[in-house]
């Protein structure tokens, strides 16, 4: 197809890069996309990147195609990287063109690292004009950013901070008019404007005079503005809450819990993200918030215009200090890289029915509702009879739970329902290891969960309108 190959210049800039690149690159299905259109890659090479099952495998087999792929391979290649998020390696690749072969080190450039203070002014921005009504003037709202300098561990730090893919940016794709009228039926209903009310509470700094064990959970302000974005394109009206004290967070929950709008949409979502054991989440004060209080919250006695809507959780914490270290695949191949219970509930039956009666319903006898229905959980980190594990988190890129759930949200929720979903997610989160070399998190493992108590499948129409 090509008369030569690439430029020297190009092909020694690619190879003087290689490490990076195979490190921070994002191979996934929009990057191969941009290049076959571009006539760069054919099918075949396209399946041959994407049959690999690490995303460092397959930045690897890129790079070793790009130079046989003709003189204009480097612009294509730079252009993708533009339309897939990735500038900061577009802009690494052009100053090693500029320095015309003066290498600079591999790592000097930390992407992320500087937009941080101007995503957080957002959040604070967006969480301002959206307090009114929402919660009471006693809650504390975070201010600008500022993190403390970081104290000396007097242990590992309950959730690892490791090298990892970053968070795909890929538009949310449109749920189809004929899917839709195909399965509405046997889900829950889902075509309010919006969809819901989403609550993100993410604690990434802590008082060190209240804990000294808890670090700061640096990457943890990219998950809360991945989280914003996504539930923002999936039509939901979202609040984001950055570092909280147990009290503050419980007092922002109650509030958002009795929100009037809960009566006007179809569904809502609660994202909590802080350092955590089992059954509980830190506030940045080192107090504790009882998962279980949590779900009450929002239960069908505590959070009545929320009954027989869906309520989504997601929560991304450590429910242990326990790291999976992981087993060897006795036939995998060689890795190189990275029921009911309704008689127990029996004796609480007269105490709804006074609730009942006390609303004006005397004598006439309604239909009872289960005190928890209607949820589903994801959790980051699984919790087990013997141990429960911990979480991971990249510095710069945020959470594997996190960036799993936004990609397979904006990949797939357009056709698949959410319990499939977080099926997905856990199949990613199986495949992900660790990449620490020369510590102990090296290769290190995590499994994600989920609860459900959905009572129909839980579809999220995105961009669908009624039409009345």
């Amino acid at each position: 197809m090509f008369e030569c190959g690439m430029l020297e210049r190009d092909r020694q800039t690619l190879r003087r890069r290689s490490v990076t690149l195979c490190k921070e690159l994002v191979v996934d299905e929009l990057f191969i996309q941009a290049l076959q259109a571009d006539d760069i890659l054919t099918e075949g090479m396209a399946e041959s990147i994407m049959v690999e099952q690490t995303s460092q495998k397959r930045s690897w087999r890129l790079l070793q195609l790009l130079p046989k792929r003709g003189p204009r391979a480097f612009s294509s290649f730079c252009s993708a990287l533009q339309e897939t998020q990735q500038q900061h390696l577009c802009d690494l690749l052009a100053q090693s063109v500029e320095k015309n072969g003066r290498g600079m080190h591999a790592d000097s450039v930390q992407p992320e690292e500087e937009p941080e203070g101007k995503a957080g002014q957002l959040v604070m921005e967006r969480t301002a004009k959206k307090r009114q009504g929402f919660v009471n003037s006693s809650l504390p709202l975070p201010t600008q950013e500022e993190f403390a300098a970081k104290r000396a561990r007097t242990h590992d730090s309950m959730e690892f901070s490791l090298d990892a893919d970053s968070p795909i940016n890929a538009p949310v794709l449109p749920c189809t008019l004929d899917f839709y009228h195909s399965h509405c039926q046997q889900s829950y209903k889902m075509n309010s404007s919006p969809r819901g009310l989403a609550l993100v509470i993410s604690n990434v700094t802590f008082d060190s005079c209240a804990t000294t064990e808890l670090d700061p959970r640096k990457g943890g302000e990219v998950d809360d503005e991945v989280l914003r974005k996504v539930f923002t394109e999936l039509d939901y009206l979202v609040t984001v809450y950055r570092d909280l004290t147990a009290q503050d967070m419980k007092t922002c929950i109650e509030n958002f819990s009795r929100q009037s709008d809960h009566q006007s949409v179809d569904s809502c979502v609660v994202c909590l993200l802080s350092h955590g054991v089992e059954g509980a989440v830190y506030g940045k004060d080192g107090q504790l918030l009882q998962l279980d209080w949590v779900f009450e919250a929002f239960d069908n006695a505590h959070c009545p215009l929320l009954q027989n809507k869906p309520k989504m959780f997601f929560i991304q914490a450590c429910r242990g200090d326990e790291m999976d270290c992981g087993v060897e695949q006795i036939d995998g191949p060689v890795r190189t890289c990275s029921p009911s219970c309704e008689q127990r509930d029996a004796g609480r039956e007269g105490q709804a029915d006074a609730a009942s009666r006390s609303r004006g319903d005397m004598g006439r006898p309604r239909i009872k509702l289960p005190q928890r229905s209607d949820m589903i959980c994801g959790f980051a980190s699984l919790k087990g009879q013997r141990i429960s594990t911990a979480a991971m988190r990249n510095t710069k890129r945020g959470s594997w739970f996190i960036q799993e759930l936004n990609k397979a949200l904006r990949l797939h929720s357009r056709d698949t329902h959410l319990a499939d979903i977080l099926v997905q997610v856990n199949s990613r989160i199986k495949e992900r290891e660790g990449y620490a070399p020369g510590t102990a998190h090296h290769r290190c493992k995590e499994m994600s969960e989920f609860t459900s108590s959905l009572c129909k499948d839980l579809y999220l129409f995105p961009k669908y309108q009624p039409q009345y």
